[in-house]
């Protein structure tokens, strides 16, 4: 494959596109399964929902919003936007949104209705801010090829694809906010970075996982100013910009102590557990021989996360706040991500997009290394997958992606030695290549054969999540390996230089 292809920006958006479009004619979460069905339905009834129920109403239990039916559990631009979508829908047919008697509404045209808003989403969103990034971060890199390099790990990272247009989920709405504030960040726009961020936010809570990482590199930036009082000023806008965000947006359940309870509860459901089925987290691969439940209750264990996560994050955030480059700010966007992912209370299988997004903005100077990661990512989520019918789009999308990658991987490494051969380097790049590729190869053989096994082998009976299990403990043990050296990575970057900068 020609690098001139995968150096096109038009062709490209296009690739990521058809392959957004081809998941979307497989099954989605809970198609045909009463009483729940899955995310698809959830989706549906929040429009629902929030078309026929006034706004005080969506997060509060009632004969109308049954919380115990997929009741909103979002932060409230989830909700907005679910609205926005909701009176498409009633234009469209109003019985896609009509009040009790839609449960589990389901058709090929409202399939295709609903695959339409995540591909809008997509094209007002997540792709402009993938452009966005790319167009700012170029003159970061002394190759500007590199940054086309990012966008192409953006465009066509196969779990994003396979989650928002296959299992079905708007995750490129709070991903595409998170990259556009990178962006901003990375043009010094410091307040437009904050407000993005905090919109990300006030998408998904899961955001949160990004939120050390711009707090500190925020603050940074703030102490860096010439004096204190340009310092109070500039920490005084960013603070007030955000504070903004959150009032306007939360405004309806600012009335009342209930009502903000409410939805905190929703948006923080404690009971909820540690994690949501087999998840390659630390804590879930632990609870194989430590029986967690037994020893403390939800909420003792969620203030272990709490502190367990929080110390673990702070050597990055310190490193981060003591150098205040963009590339420090990248890599620690990955580790923290990789923290909160590995130690955080309520972890789902999905949640790994919330590293593998930051883990893209880093590709062309990681470009080996994180074509691995996204492989790996999509590996840890291959049960769910398959419960939601995407086994075959998985393997199917897989390949041609790996075929992509791997163009790409040879022509940033061809870049990366031509850098490193100026800064003496090459004997440490040349070393990481080939013992590299070694594990990878290991790494790969043995996801196909679990893979193999979990499809085609009947589990026992007496373990029927068994090879469920052991997929997630074999990616617990990848993503520990993954976060320690991104971390070494982050440590290894010097606040003169840091990856990716001109040279004077």
């Amino acid at each position: 494959m020609s690098t001139k292809i995968i150096e096109s920006v038009s062709i490209i958006t296009v690739l990521g596109i058809l392959l957004r479009w081809a998941v979307s004619f497989h099954p989605y979460s809970g198609a045909g399964k009463p009483p729940m069905y899955g995310d698809y339905e959830a989706q549906r009834h929040w429009q629902e929902i929030t078309l026929n129920l006034p706004v005080a109403s969506w997060y509060t239990n009632s004969t109308d919003n049954d919380l115990l039916y997929w009741g909103l559990d979002y932060p409230p631009l989830t909700a907005y936007h679910s609205y926005l979508n909701a009176w498409l829908a009633w234009y469209l047919n109003p019985d896609y949104v009509a009040l009790s008697t839609s449960r589990g509404y389901e058709s090929p045209e409202h399939k295709l209705f609903m695959r339409y808003t995540v591909l809008i989403a997509d094209l007002c969103i997540f792709i402009p801010a993938a452009l966005l990034f790319m167009r700012v971060s170029s003159g970061l890199y002394l190759y500007k090829v590199a940054a086309k390099f990012d966008f192409l790990a953006l465009m066509t990272y196969p779990g994003l694809i396979l989650i928002d247009y296959g299992h079905f989920q708007y995750n490129n709405v709070s991903l595409g906010l998170f990259v556009a504030a990178v962006a901003a960040l990375t043009a010094s726009n410091d307040t437009l970075g904050a407000a993005l961020f905090s919109f990300a936010l006030n998408y998904k809570q899961m955001e949160l996982y990004h939120a050390l990482p711009f707090f500190f590199f925020l603050l940074a930036k703030c102490t860096a100013e010439k004096s204190w009082s340009e310092s109070l000023i500039k920490l005084a806008t960013i603070g007030g910009t955000v504070v903004l965000v959150f009032v306007i947006l939360w405004s309806p359940y600012l009335t009342s102590i209930e009502s903000l309870t409410q939805l905190m509860n929703r948006v923080f459901p404690i009971n909820r557990g540690l994690f949501e089925d087999k998840v390659a987290s630390v804590w879930c691969s632990l609870s194989i021989a430590i029986k967690f439940k037994e020893l403390v209750n939800n909420f003792q264990m969620a203030k272990l996360c709490l502190v367990t996560t929080g110390l673990l994050s702070l050597p990055s955030c310190i490193n981060l706040f003591q150098n205040g480059t963009i590339a420090h700010f990248k890599y620690s966007l990955v580790n923290v991500s990789f923290i909160f992912f590995l130690f955080s209370f309520h972890v789902h299988e999905k949640s790994i997009l919330l590293v593998a997004i930051p883990a893209c903005l880093l590709f062309s100077s990681e470009s080996f290394m994180t074509s691995w990661f996204l492989g790996l990512t999509v590996f840890s989520m291959i049960p769910l997958l398959e419960k939601d019918g995407l086994f075959i789009a998985s393997v199917a999308l897989m390949p041609v992606l790996m075929i992509v990658y791997q163009v790409t991987v040879a022509h940033c490494q061809s870049l990366s030695l031509r850098c490193a051969l100026t800064e003496g380097r090459t004997s440490l790049d040349v070393f990481l290549r080939r013992r590299g590729l070694v594990l990878f190869r290991a790494s790969f053989a043995l996801c196909v054969v679990l893979t193999l096994i979990y499809k085609c082998v009947q589990p026992p009976v007496r373990y029927p999540d068994l090879f469920s299990v052991l997929i997630a403990i074999v990616s617990c043990a990848h993503f520990l390996f993954f976060a320690l050296y991104f971390h070494v990575r982050q440590f290894s970057l010097s606040k003169a230089k840091g990856f990716g900068k001109k040279k004077k």
